[in-house]
């Protein structure tokens, strides 16, 4: 049978793709997932004299290479020494030529964060005196331009590709297992696995261009497919390829041996097909969490987890959808999905949004952190917006229960009806068949007769003849009606293979019957009003899903709202460091987490004057908001490790909220003292941070 999608089905796709391009558009060059927190020097201070080194700290650890440090002087060229290092922590070092002159210095760098998302950027410091520099720090544009497009590109067909085909399979083995012979159903979940297996297989090769040069050309180059192949991302990818080999098996084994399969022998290997399927679209799933967002940052050993559960749920949820909706407008006429197979699905959906709504609560105050992420970070705004698409698709589901209820009534009968008029349909096809070869098997005896006529009125006609001229005329009377009896064999037999007007007037005949065939079931679908609602309302659900499964990849490459604001604290921090430092004062930011509830902030230490002798310090606590911390005890301790002297504790007193000061403070020499904070956001919450600062 032969069905074609509808101009009404064939315009709303065109729509969905042209929102999804949109949306991709929209999304730009992917927002880095590690954020600058500080630095040493600090952006645009001017120092009295040069640093041995240049240290820069993120909100969490990052991958480098040889050029992730750069440190380029007035004229561009590298004053840089050696490979960058991890000092401690997130933060990382890279070492300069001592003797560095008077004039400003660029420190620029780019580095892989640990949820495999390129991030880079520069700023300025100078010796001495501020002076002109050649060097451009604008063009900063790793992770965008063509490649970073191609790269989403990548990133949002291997999701699709998953949930198209883990979705599909699962909507087969829990809902319908008499989908496994429907020609639609399998090109569905093999075109899913397809789709991500190429998917795949191009981000490998883009991987190396895009956290790197972001050339098109280097695509190919395989010394850095090399390198990707030994990052974490690159081993997720691998393993993918992997996994999708064993996905490979298993359809064949779900459209082979199981679709040949009676009810009853199904039954036991639905169970083994369910767990294998089962194993390994969960390794599927995890090969994302394991190098993305859940891989890094707070409680990522409950984070991985929780995202393969919600990665789960997503594909059996929308990817369902998806086995539903090609059911409903591809299946045969004798093989509709009934009213048991929908009401299964709905009640496996039900659980699917279930499992959406806790893990999706859990990633959002993961990735938020505060309320007012929800407004002030992009990442929050995405949120919001995906929220409100699957608001939306739970209330057009709801529709679809709606429908479901009511095809109680109507669904049964419509597989029979089906088939019922197939039979027909064969029956009138045979008749007609039937009466056309009586026509021409009639139409043949009669040309046989007026032929015999004909031959004996001639013979009578010639009797004076010669001898010869009657029995040229005998002969050709008798092969004449060899000829008309061969015609009447051709068309009695509905003109085979040996006639060639008979084969276009049959391949014409099946042209014909095909149409009508279709035309007759697709009367018979839309005849039920019933049956057509829900294929209205389910092919609703799909459209919003394709728009949410764009805005899920769009979130996956912006900044988590934690990190975001830590950034913007940070940045804020840095301004006041570099007019205070330019007056002699110290100032140091320093990032904390102490890993219990509300345990994230900024810590802002001033020092004046900064010299050896007496000093007056203040510390400043921060939200990562940029809202004042206060929290129930600060300490602080200068130790000069050269000198073997310290540490030095200091208790400031609490001036206001998040505000704590001291006086008095001695510094006993000049050196590159080590200034550590200790922070206590609870009874049991603590940690400490430092940093270390010329002082005198």
């Amino acid at each position: 049978m032969t069905t074609t999608i509808t101009p009404r089905v064939r315009n709303l796709v065109l729509l969905l793709l042209a929102v999804t391009g949109m949306l991709f558009a929209g999304a730009g060059t992917a927002s880095a997932h590690a954020a600058l927190t500080g630095s040493d020097p600090t952006s645009g201070v001017v120092v009295d004299k040069a640093p041995t080194q240049i240290s820069l700290t993120f909100s969490e650890k990052v991958s480098t290479n040889n050029d992730s440090l750069r440190v380029l002087d007035p004229k561009g060229k590298r004053v840089d020494v050696g490979k960058p290092s991890n000092i401690s922590g997130t933060t990382y070092a890279i070492q300069v030529r001592s003797g560095l002159s008077d004039g400003t210095y660029t420190v620029a760098w780019q580095v892989v964060s640990a949820d495999s998302h390129p991030v880079a950027g520069a700023f300025t410091f100078s010796v001495g005196a501020p002076s002109k520099t050649t060097v451009s720090v604008s063009d900063q544009d790793v992770g965008g331009g063509l490649v970073g497009g191609l790269y989403g590109f990548g990133r949002y067909m291997s999701y699709a590709g998953f949930i198209v085909m883990v979705g599909g399979a699962a909507f087969i083995l829990a809902c319908w297992q008499r989908g496994a012979g429907v020609r639609a159903l399998q090109r569905l979940v093999v075109s899913g696995w397809v789709a991500l297996t190429a998917a795949t297989l191009w981000l490998l090769l883009l991987r190396g261009s895009y956290t790197t040069t972001g050339k098109l050309g280097d695509i190919f180059d395989l010394n850095l497919v090399g390198q990707v192949l030994q990052t974490k991302t690159g081993a997720a990818l691998v393993s993918r390829l992997l996994l999708l080999a064993a996905a490979a098996l298993f359809i064949a084994v779900l459209f082979g041996a199981y679709d040949k399969r009676e009810e009853e022998e199904k039954r036991d290997l639905t169970f083994g097909l369910a767990i294998g399927g089962g194993v390994v679209a969960a390794g599927l799933a995890a090969s994302w969490a394991l190098a993305e967002h859940a891989s890094t940052g707070l409680q990522p050993g409950i984070a991985m987890p929780v995202d393969v559960v919600h990665l789960l749920a997503v594909a059996t949820w929308l990817g369902g959808l998806s086995a539903l909706l090609v059911s409903l407008y591809r299946a045969p006429a004798d093989k509709q999905v009934g009213r048991t197979a929908v009401q299964n699905f709905s009640r496996v959906a039900f659980g699917s949004v279930l499992a959406l709504v806790a893990t999706g609560i859990y990633q959002s105050w993961r990735q938020l952190g505060s309320w007012s992420a929800f407004t002030d970070t992009g990442y929050g705004q995405l949120l919001l917006v995906k929220i409100g698409l699957v608001a939306l698709l739970v209330g057009i589901a709801s529709i679809s229960r709606r429908w479901t209820a009511r095809l109680a009534d109507t669904g049964e009968t419509a597989a029979s009806a089906a088939s019922a008029a197939s039979a027909e349909s064969a029956e009138t096809a045979v008749e007609e068949r039937a009466q056309e070869k009586e026509k021409a098997h009639a139409s043949a005896s009669s040309k046989t007769a007026d032929s015999s006529a004909t031959s004996a009125e001639a013979s009578a006609s010639s009797a004076t003849t010669s001898t010869e001229a009657g029995a040229s005329s005998a002969t050709t009377s008798a092969e004449g009606d060899s000829d008309v009896a061969a015609s009447s064999s051709a068309s009695s037999k509905g003109g085979d293979s040996e006639a060639p007007g008979g084969t276009k007037r049959a391949a014409q005949l099946a042209r014909q019957q095909a149409a009508v065939d279709s035309t007759r079931q697709k009367r018979l679908r839309d005849a039920d009003p019933i049956r057509f609602g829900l294929r209205r309302s389910v092919l609703a659900e799909a459209a919003v899903a394709v728009v949410v499964l764009a805005v899920t990849t769009a979130l996956t490459t912006t900044e988590p709202g934690r990190t975001e604001e830590d950034a913007k604290a940070a940045k804020a921090s840095s301004s006041s460091a570099s007019s205070s430092s330019s007056a002699g004062a110290l100032t140091l930011d320093m990032s904390f987490d102490t890993g219990g509830t509300d345990g994230k902030g900024v810590i802002r230490l001033d020092l004046d004057p900064a010299r050896v002798g007496g000093n007056e310090m203040h510390v400043y606590v921060q939200r990562p908001n940029g809202r004042a911390f206060d929290v129930p005890e600060v300490k602080v301790a200068f130790t000069l490790a050269a000198k073997k002297i310290g540490p030095l504790p200091v208790t400031p007193d609490h001036i206001t909220t998040g505000h704590w000061a001291a006086t008095g403070i001695q510094i006993p020499m000049a050196g590159d003292w080590k200034i550590s904070v200790s922070v206590r956001t609870s009874d049991i919450d603590q940690t400490t941070v430092d940093k270390n600062a010329q002082i005198g």
